[in-house]
């Protein structure tokens, strides 16, 4: 989204009256001491001994905590909590948020506000205590809670309406009274999310996930099955047409759905590289499209700014957090988007050039196409197999970074763990500068907390240990090369050189950026003898990342020469340079080759490059005639 439309849709936001009815809980996260306490006199057992505990709004609650970090005007709580030591913390977090608490009822008896204790050792959840799970709502509640709907459908713009506990609605009459206020306020906005009751519900905006979707529209489906993007569609489009209400759908990475008049939008997912909680991103994300959806936005662009807003909330650890106007906006900024996730894992979606293996991910990409006049390429893996293998050299360097002395005594779960983690970031930091991985390297060293903070190096140290590493492998494969042992094709793509000279005879300048440092980038073209093809310059890091980035170049080249953006080509193996060239409007080209025999198809690579953005996908460089074809048009 363009930085002006979210501000005004915020400055929108600002004047909304938005009430939430729902199942308010209080969550309690406890970090417990592994030391434990001393041993009780009276038992003989040793005690738990609780760090740190923490208490925040759960369920509903977190709806209003969500709602409150973008600053409406006024929200109204409608709900029930017990007469309880957490129902008075609750309270009182509510009104803290700046909520109006008035109409949450409080039922003295048979009625405990549900509370979810967590205790974590560390990283790890113990089993959760739960309270509240025998309640019963009285008839006297029920009346008070439907008599306070009436009064947030007569003077608020919006109502959420929220179930998430089983058994929080006992009585199949309160939601046939709900229906009766929704049809008569049929004119209003009021926003369903119900994890029980889903089909009871009618005359209203629903907010479902792809599981949900599937129920509705009829399909036996368990939590666990996959439902596909066309299913989504089909059942999502079913449920419109039924009540003629907006339809949103919520596919994990793969984005969120919406169904309105104007059709269906898919908004793609968001990728993120840190450690994720989902816990509570369906509250941020019925949250964000309520307020959104109030101030007026399309159901479409209400999509897109939810989908941000949870893009926010998942990246905050051990708590459901909250997204506000500055974080959606900072992250809008650099939003790396999950590109046609389903393609991405399923190769027999693929469709190719005729006679061809070049895949094309974008059907109209040959209608973009024809007037390329730029061609940019990645170094490493899209040209040069020189460094092939860098990121088995990467991983143990990341691995023995992170666990320090623990090294060799870490438990297999930790161990396992670090290993996940290291080859998650690896995978999806391919193609942006070594500088900027070891940056990365030193988050996740802190963030792991083993090694003790003064003895935690810096990015310049640690890519030091990889660099050297690696030059070791790359100076012994520059040696075979220097004494004939092995030659120029052994370390290159199948293709790539007679490729750059096609285009080169055509008159399309070209550019060359890497990652890696630019002294060794242009070293390596040199020896492998085409870097005097690159007329548009040779790039790569310089220790300093407001100096150098794929980023960079790409604008660079885009405003030196007053182009729109087909006019560049962008050639890579990594998601990096493929979404800048997204950004910039250009052509995405991964290479998606097998570095070791320098051609075929890498499905790994292809998965990766795809959910950037590639529009075209080649196994190598060996089909250059028609893939240049495909490009200008000739």
């Amino acid at each position: 989204m363009e930085r002006d439309r979210i501000n005004e849709i915020l400055t929108k936001i600002s004047s909304v009256r938005i009430a939430v009815y729902g199942d308010f809980c209080l969550d309690a996260y406890w970090l417990m001491d592994p030391d434990g306490s001393e041993v009780s006199v009276e038992t003989g057992l040793k005690a738990e001994a609780v760090a740190s505990h923490v208490y925040s709004p759960g369920g509903a609650g977190n709806i209003v905590a969500n709602l409150a970090a973008l600053k409406p005007a006024a929200i109204k709580v409608i709900g029930v909590a017990g007469n309880d030591i957490y129902g008075r913390e609750l309270s009182s977090q509510l009104r803290d948020l700046g909520a109006d608490t008035d109409a949450l009822i409080i039922q003295n008896e048979k009625f405990d506000t549900y509370t979810y204790t967590k205790k974590y050792y560390g990283d790890k959840e113990d089993p959760r205590i739960d309270f509240g799970l025998k309640n019963n709502r009285s008839e006297d509640t029920d009346t008070a809670i439907l008599l306070n709907l009436k009064d947030a459908l007569e003077n608020y713009d919006a109502l959420i309406f929220n179930q998430q506990v089983t058994g929080s609605i006992s009585k199949l009459s309160f939601i046939d009274e709900a229906n009766k206020l929704f049809e008569q306020y049929s004119d209003k906005i009021v926003v369903l999310d119900s994890r029980h009751f889903n089909a009871n519900f009618r005359n209203v905006f629903r907010k479902t996930n792809e599981i949900e979707i599937a129920v509705l529209g009829g399909k036996d489906v368990n939590p666990q099955d996959f439902v596909s993007i066309s299913e989504v569609r089909q059942y999502g489009s079913q449920e419109y047409e039924q009540y003629k209400k907006p339809v949103f759908v919520t596919c994990g990475d793969r984005g969120i759905i919406s169904i309105d008049s104007s059709g269906i939008t898919e908004t793609p997912g968001i990728q993120l590289l840190k450690k994720l909680d989902t816990v509570g991103a369906g509250d941020t994300t019925i949250s964000a499209l309520s307020l959104c959806l109030a101030a007026q936005v399309s159901p479409a662009e209400s999509a897109q700014f939810a989908n941000l807003a949870a893009g926010v909330t998942v990246q905050k650890l051990f708590t459901t957090g909250t997204a506000n106007g500055e974080e959606i906006m900072a992250l809008n900024d650099d939003a790396d988007y999950n590109h046609r996730p389903e393609l991405a894992v399923d190769i027999r979606l693929a469709k190719y050039l005729p006679d061809s293996e070049i895949e094309l991910c974008n059907s109209d990409i040959a209608s973009k196409a024809g007037s390329i006049e730029h061609a940019l390429f990645d170094h490493d893996g899209t040209i040069s197999t020189l460094r092939q293998g860098w990121e088995a050299i990467m991983e143990p360097v990341m691995i023995k970074a992170i666990l320090g002395d623990k090294y060799e005594t870490a438990d297999s779960n930790l161990f396992q763990k670090v290993i996940e983690q290291v080859v998650e970031f690896i995978d999806m930091s391919t193609g942006i500068q070594t500088i900027l991985q070891m940056e990365g390297l030193v988050k996740m060293v802190d963030d792991f907390n083993i090694v003790p903070k003064e003895e935690i190096l810096d990015k310049f140290a640690y890519k030091k240990i990889f660099n050297d590493a690696l030059m070791v492998v790359v100076s012994e494969r520059l040696e075979k090369l220097v004494s004939g042992q092995l030659s120029i094709s052994d370390y290159t793509l199948k293709g790539a050189i007679r490729f750059l000279e096609a285009l080169k005879d055509r008159e399309i300048k070209l550019y060359l950026a890497s990652g890696t440092d630019k002294d060794d980038v242009i070293n390596e073209a040199r020896m492998l003898g085409y870097a005097d093809l690159f007329d548009g310059g040779i790039y790569g890091s310089e220790n300093d990342i407001k100096k150098y980035s794929k980023k960079m170049i790409i604008n660079k080249i885009i405003n030196e020469n007053n182009l729109k953006g087909n006019e560049l080509v962008v050639f890579g193996d990594g998601p990096v340079e493929i979404k800048e060239c997204i950004r910039a409007n250009g052509i995405a080209i991964g290479v998606s080759s097998d570095e070791v025999t320098r051609y075929d198809l890498n499905l790994k690579k292809r998965t990766r490059l795809i959910k950037a953005g590639a529009q075209i996908i080649i196994p190598d460089f060996s089909q250059s005639n028609q893939l240049i074809e495909l490009l200008l048009n000739n």
